[in-house]
């Protein structure tokens, strides 16, 4: 089972071709609003992949660095690099500590990397993490059926603009990103 990290909504969409990630930029201490505007997305491998997280920002970009390290070691090979970071997540005795999910796209896939060992490939093109993750995906896995001619850019701002609209966690200052 994944578990459930907090404070922020990610949701990725690959939908008519294309794959596109999104983020909200509330960062909460506790039940309070620490900052409003922070980037929870990052280019990795010369923008072939792009990376969502949520969680312990400080985990977060410890973690990303290390994807980075794989991605270069395994030839930019998305999967590959995700198993292997999961690996030593979950085993090295540093990095087993660190509270962050990660949600990496590329033009073909979308993967969910925890620190349970868990690389997960949605069967929908629909993937998210984080306290408004179940808000956003519900509405993007509806308007992939019902709104086929939204772009995937499309769905990810709605959707999370949904999950905003509910979840006290996820506010309205989004940052999109699209391959």
């Amino acid at each position: 089972m994944i578990e459930k990290i907090k404070s922020t909504t990610v949701l990725a969409v690959i939908h008519n071709g294309q794959a596109s990630i999104g983020a909200d930029g509330q960062a909460t201490m506790g039940n309070t609003v620490a900052k409003s505007n922070v980037k929870k997305i990052r280019k990795l491998s010369d923008g072939k992949v792009i990376t969502g997280f949520a969680g312990s920002t400080a985990d977060a970009f410890t973690l990303l660095e290390r994807f980075e390290e794989k991605l270069n070691a395994y030839n930019h090979n998305m999967k590959r690099a995700a198993i292997e970071l999961a690996k030593d997540w979950r085993t090295d005795r540093y990095l087993r500590k660190l509270e962050a999910m990660l949600i990496s796209i590329s033009k073909e896939e979308i993967l969910i990397i925890s620190g349970t060992g868990d690389v997960l490939e949605p069967d929908n093109g629909v993937a998210s993490i984080g306290s408004g993750s179940m808000y956003a995906q519900s509405a993007a896995i509806a308007l992939k059926k019902h709104a086929a001619h939204l772009s995937a850019e499309e769905i990810v701002r709605e959707s999370l603009n949904i999950a905003a609209d509910v979840c006290i966690y996820t506010n309205h200052n989004l940052i999109i990103e699209t391959l």
